[in-house]
């Protein structure tokens, strides 16, 4: 029973056998040995009881953001995860081999990892800590007990300083993504010396130093055995999430050390991946706490949290219709454009619906092999139809139902494909006709374009003049999506406006692109030559909002139609490409 009576004393100061933190004489190692050493008996050893240990809580607010640096967000974490610990582990700011031993006995332990700085001493008060583990170098604050351990103790060491059995890991490489996964896979109950891969190992005869003795030293027979305080119950609901920029490690270890679960999110947006959708739908977290720079406003993460929470998939994987950032793989759409059961409006409409989805899903095809990012072939299905007689509503539109349009829509779904609606409104506005279809936009695949070029003013008729719209008309329809989409925690929307002239959406550099639950895009739907369609596509980009962009091949009007590897020479390459 290796260092049993030494841990058993080391232990007691670290957990609270004696509730007087003043500091008294340390007992000599021969006083250790000689305890060690004493002969075994015929009776069980007896067992100290566990002490009471750490109180956590999961923040108040649906989602915490902690993207200080590494001393500030140890402390933000601290604050916000423990209510008290009789214990904290404390490691200088500058030693990442230290915080990765702080890390491992804090997690074993149950407490928090703070980092040396002006602070600490006001975290050590209001969490009522009466005793400290110090990592290497770190100063402990007055008034506390101290136990040292070194910066990259082994997992020996750390059994002799807190009788608790520590196993072996393997050496941690450099980094801090490395870091992260190590200390995001520690368990309590199984605890590990991490160590990491550029530290020397202490020597093996190095022991800890306590500042007070337990006053649960044996005085007779046999070594009581180590208990561990009580863990802390992890919060209920609560999730972490790391992975976008640096994570500060001391911070991740507090969570651990709480029992908090870790989900890495890449780029920081857990709607990007079908992986991060499905772990925190698997998680499903009524509050989080993200570490680290790229998670956003705490208010813009927990709508993001609660659409994940779903676990709804789009076309494609995720939950954004272009998603970016490290470790994330982009996407782009290849759309037949048309109206199902009409061979007049587009190729869309040539064919049923099984043989529409099939010829979709071929034309995206050749486009796989022209890019890294996933290929998505989609439908935009014109919804509403301008038309040349007023009809009873007098606006020059024909609205098809929702009954006629949901066949395509579902059968595009079964088969992996977006969708978008396209409105051609007429006199009357874009927003009245999009809300004719809210049951197919509360679909998952279901996206939204607005065609202005079909947009009338009063007493105009089609094909007299090119359609137009006023940006304050888009923008209110873009509110109101993101509002509904918003509202049902949907995945992101497409939000597509054609446009061939500058004249069709007036005000164009004040339009909307904030909404987070929108993905908006300008479709350019030139035709001709391929100079003059190139001409427009770089007019109609010059001085234009941050938006995505669309190129549409024309299979008659186009001389000569674009092969999908020229569509692609296209700069920037095409985010949708359309055929029509």
């Amino acid at each position: 029973m290796r260092g049993a009576a030494a841990g058993a004393v080391v232990l007691g100061l670290l957990v609270g056998c004696n509730d007087d933190p003043a500091p008294v004489s340390s007992p000599s190692a021969s006083a250790v040995r000689s305890t060690s050493s004493a002969p075994a008996t015929p009776t069980p050893s007896p067992t100290v009881a566990a002490p009471a240990g750490a109180v956590v809580a999961a923040p108040g607010a649906a989602a915490t953001v902690v993207d200080a640096g590494a001393a500030a967000a140890a402390l933000a974490t601290s604050r916000a995860v423990f209510v008290s610990s009789p214990l904290v582990v404390v490691a200088a700011a500058d030693d990442a081999g230290g915080q990765l031993t702080a890390a491992s006995v804090a997690v074993a332990l149950g407490a928090p990892v703070l980092l040396t700085g002006d602070s600490l001493p006001a975290e050590v008060e209001r969490l009522g800590a009466t005793r400290v583990v110090a990592v290497g170098d770190a100063v402990a604050p007055d008034g506390v007990s101290v136990v040292t351990v070194a910066s990259g103790a082994s997992a020996d060491e750390l059994e002799a300083a807190t009788g608790v059995a520590f196993g072996h890991a393997p050496r941690v490489k450099r980094g801090n993504a490395a870091a992260v996964a190590a200390v995001s896979g520690l368990e309590a109950d199984a605890p590990v010396a991490l160590v990491g891969a550029g530290v020397q190992g202490t020597k093996a005869a190095s022991k800890p130093t306590p500042s007070a003795p337990s006053t649960g030293a044996p005085t007779s027979g046999s070594a009581p055995t180590p208990a561990r305080p009580a863990l802390p119950a992890a919060p209920a609901g609560l999730v972490a999430l790391v992975g976008a920029g640096r994570t500060p490690v001391a911070a991740l270890a507090t969570v651990r050390a709480a029992g908090v679960p870790v989900v890495s999110v890449p780029g920081g947006d857990p709607r990007a991946t079908s992986a991060t959708v499905k772990a925190v739908a698997a998680a499903e977290p009524d509050s989080v706490i993200a570490l680290g720079p790229g998670f956003g406003t705490p208010s813009r993460l927990a709508a993001r949290v609660g659409t994940a929470r779903t676990g709804v998939l789009i076309p494609g994987g995720g939950q954004l219709v272009y998603p970016e950032g490290d470790g994330v793989r982009g996407k782009r759409y290849v759309a037949l454009y048309g109206t199902p059961g009409s061979k007049a409006l587009g190729v869309l409409g040539e064919q049923s619906v099984a043989k529409t989805v099939a010829r979709a899903t071929r034309t995206a095809k050749p486009y796989r092999a022209l890019t890294k990012d996933t290929v998505v072939p989609m439908v935009e299905i014109i919804a509403t139809i301008a038309s040349a007689s007023a009809g009873d509503d007098k606006d020059y539109s024909r609205e098809r139902s929702v009954a006629e349009l949901r066949p395509l829509i579902e059968a595009a779904h079964r088969k992996g494909l977006a969708v978008v609606l396209d409105l051609q409104p007429g006199r009357t506005d874009f927003l009245t006709q999009a809300k004719r279809y809210e049951p197919l936009l509360a679909m998952p695949n279901v996206g939204l374009a607005l065609d202005p070029e079909w947009r009338l003013k009063k007493n105009q008729k089609h094909l007299r003049q090119i359609g137009s719209v006023k940006v304050a008309e888009v923008n209110r329809v873009g509110d109101w999506l993101a509002e509904f989409t918003a509202q049902r925690h949907l995945p992101q929307k497409m939000f597509v406006l054609h446009q061939f002239s500058l004249s069709m959406i007036s005000d164009r550099s004040e339009l909307d692109t904030s909404h987070d639950e929108l993905a908006v895009l300008i479709h350019v739907d030139g035709q001709g030559s391929q100079p003059a369609k190139r001409g427009t596509w770089h007019a109609l980009r010059t001085g234009a909002p941050d938006v995505h962009w669309g190129w549409k091949n024309f299979y008659d009007e186009d001389h000569p139609m674009l092969s999908p590897k020229k569509t692609y020479k296209v700069s920037p390459k095409p985010d949708l490409v359309t055929y029509q």
